[in-house]
């Protein structure tokens, strides 16, 4: 797993242990108004966030929650609306193939800011059986039994 930027604005920490992340790739958004500030104050969620790309070349997010800005009440935005990404053509056509292979999905990882700019990691992603989850859960938990028992030998 990479480690997330330092200014990282809202995480889908649940797709790292319902999804096996296969790709990842980063893509301008189109926001409004409002809430690029909502952002700043952490006021996103992505859980149930999705990618589609439509047959006109766009790819666009869905089901992101991004909350009204509280502090101004005059142009707030719509919180659930669909979004657009903006990504290069030819990265939009690997998305597009690779989220037409059956039992790959695209996700959004996290929205983060770079140069100023709100960015959004996607992950193409195949979805985890829960076999797959437990032994996830059992290695993590292994590693640190071991992390514990050789940092208490050190004293």
């Amino acid at each position: 797993m990479t480690k997330p930027p330092a200014s990282e604005l809202v995480s889908n920490r649940r797709a790292f242990h319902d999804y096996e992340i296969l790709d990842t790739f980063e893509a301008g958004i189109v926001l409004q108004g409002t809430e690029v500030k909502s952002l700043r104050t952490h006021g996103g969620s992505l859980q149930e966030a999705y990618i589609l790309v439509s047959q006109d070349g766009y790819a666009v997010l869905k089901n992101a929650s991004i909350a009204q800005y509280k502090f101004g009440n005059i142009h707030n935005h719509e919180e659930k609306r669909d979004r657009r990404l903006l990504l290069h053509k030819r990265e939009i056509l690997s998305l597009k193939t690779q989220s037409q292979e059956k039992g790959l999905t695209l996700i959004p990882l996290a929205m983060y800011l770079s140069k100023g700019m709100v960015k959004v990691k996607i992950g193409v992603a195949r979805g985890k059986k829960s076999y797959d989850k437990r032994e996830a859960l059992k290695s993590r938990e292994h590693n640190r039994a071991i992390d514990r028992a050789m940092k208490g030998g050190d004293e």
